[in-house]
């Protein structure tokens, strides 16, 4: 099959509109993205389970849909959970060797918004241990690969998620990002990874970075990324910290375009975050899009303080606690990489932590002021295209904001929306990104930036046949 019959190369929005005019089934649609799994998962490795009853979710799709009666915008889609979230009839292992293998009895909001929009659960993919650094490998599951390069990690924490996405195990994932953790693997991926405004997406539990982690889409287009959002974006009374939306289609307003909005280009969030050339190019080129577009675009500085301090304390002290509430007997089983940052935590006090958080809300305060005057910033997504997969993980510390996430987890700490945009492939073939950061609870903008950018720029889809093991060690 080529790319515009095999329905695994779909995006949701095409597998809707197939369904609508009865030219393809849900379960032939599954069927497609199954035999990809089946082919390429091997050594990908992006599932934690495989859901054995997705086939009877396609197949009551498919009934509903020979009825006239689809019960939502998804209805018949397939999507993937990652393994952080709660999934009805599944355990929630959080990629540790310490948890629970019990399976849990209810689903996660998001997890309920894309069942209520008639989705097909595909599976829980894999997650860096509680989410807990960039590097794509976990102690439960072993390393999960990039699709564009096995010898290169998909990034993390929603490591099964971006590369599922980029191999194209079904157009829709949900991932979590407390300090980049959707934008980063969407960006090594060539996805679009949407980090909504805190609160827009409900969640529970609350995980271990609770004050700074989302839920989001992680798609191949934007599009899409703003039809599932819609799906997750609806109040849960489970979340204190839900915000009373109402239900909305987020696609509405999406090919608005830029014209006239301002836009700052900014390259300092409180330190300078390293950037290498090709990743100074892409921004250039982002930039440069957006003016063609029509926006007004200017580089700026928002002042922050310097935001590796306060991330740091704030990732610190969540690694400590989830350290100490793990039994001594279990701490082996954890990865190494924990115990060293809670041990070079261990001595940060409460009133430490507390000047974080002022420093946090100091942060929030000066983005929005800063959006007063801009209604957009554009930043790079990441310091490089995707690291090695196979390299240990050393001084986690330092490489949280040298390596890994320094443009993404200022963001955390402002609580804003921020969207990674693919731009293209550098000259060894990996996806470059930029990200589009709007004001606090205006996602609608920052989904009209990054819909812009998308319909400039063009990015291939990943192809696992030419870029598997055995193609890569003879090139």
């Amino acid at each position: 099959m080529t790319q515009q019959t095999d329905p695994a190369l779909m995006s949701a929005e095409e597998l809707f509109s197939l369904y609508a005019r009865r030219a393809l089934s849900p379960v032939e649609a599954l069927k497609a993205v199954l035999e990809r799994v089946a082919r390429y998962n091997p050594w990908v490795n992006a599932f934690a389970a495989l859901n054995p009853h997705a086939l009877r979710m396609a197949g009551e799709s498919e009934a509903r849909w020979m009825a006239g009666r689809p019960i939502g915008l998804l209805d018949g889609v397939p999507a993937t959970v990652k393994d952080l979230l709660n999934l009805a009839g599944f355990p929630t292992r959080r990629g540790s060797r310490t948890t629970d293998a019990t399976p849990v009895a209810e689903d996660a909001p998001a997890v309920l918004g894309l069942k209520a929009e008639g989705a097909v659960i595909l599976g829980k993919t894999t997650t860096t241990e509680f989410g807990w650094k960039t590097p794509g490998d976990c102690p439960l599951h072993g390393i999960t690969r990039n699709p564009w390069n096995p010898q290169r990690t998909p990034g993390g924490s929603s490591s099964g998620a971006g590369a599922a996405g980029a191999a194209c195990f079904g157009p829709l994932h949900i991932g979590t990002d407390a300090g980049g953790s959707i934008r980063i693997p969407a960006a090594y991926c060539g996805l679009v990874g949407v980090k909504p405004s805190y609160g827009r997406i409900p969640q529970w539990p609350h995980g271990a970075f609770s004050s700074v982690a989302v839920a989001g889409p992680m798609t191949r287009g934007v599009r899409d990324a703003a039809l599932m959002f819609s799906a997750m974006a609806r109040h849960d009374l489970r979340d204190p910290v839900s915000l009373p939306d109402e239900k909305r289609d987020w696609r509405e307003g999406i090919d608005q375009g830029v014209a006239g909005l301002r836009v700052a280009l900014v390259r300092r969030l409180g330190f300078e975050p390293p950037l290498d050339p090709e990743g100074q190019a892409a921004l250039q080129v982002a930039a440069r899009l957006l003016e063609e577009a029509g926006a007004i675009v200017e580089e700026a500085d928002p002042g922050l303080p310097d935001t590796r301090a306060i991330f740091t304390r704030v990732w610190g002290v969540a690694l400590a606690r989830l350290w100490s509430q793990t039994p001594e007997e279990k701490r082996p089983l954890l990865d190494a990489g924990i115990g060293e940052v809670a041990e070079r935590m261990s001595e940060m006090t409460a009133a430490d932590f507390l000047g974080a958080e002022m420093l946090r809300v100091e942060c929030a305060h000066a983005m929005a002021r800063f959006h007063q005057r801009y209604d957009l910033v554009l930043t790079a997504a990441t310091p490089t295209a995707a690291l090695d997969a196979d390299a240990p993980t050393v001084r986690p510390v330092e490489s949280l904001w040298r390596d890994w996430a320094p443009w993404t987890f200022a963001f955390n700490l402002t609580r804003q929306p921020a969207i990674s945009v693919p731009l293209g492939l550098d000259e060894q073939g990996m996806p470059r990104a930029v990200q589009v950061v709007a004001a606090l609870y205006r996602d609608d903008l920052a989904f009209r930036a990054a819909r812009a950018i998308e319909r400039a720029a063009s990015l291939p889809v990943a192809n696992p046949a030419e870029t598997g093991p055995g193609r890569a060690a003879t090139a």
